[in-house]
């Protein structure tokens, strides 16, 4: 069965949108992912995502989505990251920073009709993401659709909606399976 997300899709429609009005260009990365700001050398802030994983770049405009303007002048955000092989105490601090932006990686995975797979991003020390965790993300979401979205991450959730025929995005569409059965 072929897959309908096409990297490339992806890249138009983020490009069409956040090119003219916030300087910002989505680009497939051949290793590990980053954030650019615009510079001397490259007129546009970057997202640059792993490998060409449609995924990874849905993962990385998350990150973007949560970013302030400052944050969005700092390369990677200015955020902290440790890498693979993170001990417990370092797994739960990763956790506490990765609920909100894989919350809205969950939103715009859905506005693809794409599944959605939680990250702990931890492999080599076999801590997967936590249930804590887990229901950490759902909550946000939850939060996240009731509050509204921001404007970056409403514009391109609608706009991946559009393009990938998919329903108007409800609480009721996120769950956890396991939660699911004792509601």
């Amino acid at each position: 069965m072929q897959d309908i997300h096409a990297v490339e899709d992806l890249i138009r429609i983020f490009n069409e949108l956040f090119i003219p009005s916030l300087n910002t260009e989505l680009v497939a990365g051949e290793s590990e992912p980053i954030y650019l700001p615009a510079n001397e050398q490259h007129p546009h802030n970057r997202i640059i995502f792993a490998h060409g994983f449609f995924s990874s770049a849905l993962h990385e405009i998350a990150h973007w989505s949560v970013a302030g303007p400052a944050r969005r002048q700092l390369e990677d955000f200015g955020y902290w990251y440790k890498p693979d092989g993170r001990t417990r105490v370092e797994q739960a601090e990763f956790e506490r920073v990765e609920r909100r932006p894989q919350a809205y990686e969950w939103i715009l995975s859905a506005s693809c009709g794409k599944r959605f797979h939680f990250s702990a991003d931890n492999l080599s020390s076999g801590l997967g993401p936590s249930e804590a965790f887990q229901r950490s993300v759902l909550m946000c979401v939850h939060n996240t659709l009731a509050e509204g979205m921001n404007p970056r991450l409403h514009a391109l959730s609608e706009r991946l909606r559009k393009f990938y025929q998919q329903p108007e995005l409800s609480p009721h569409r996120f769950f956890l399976p396991e939660l699911q059965s004792a509601s």
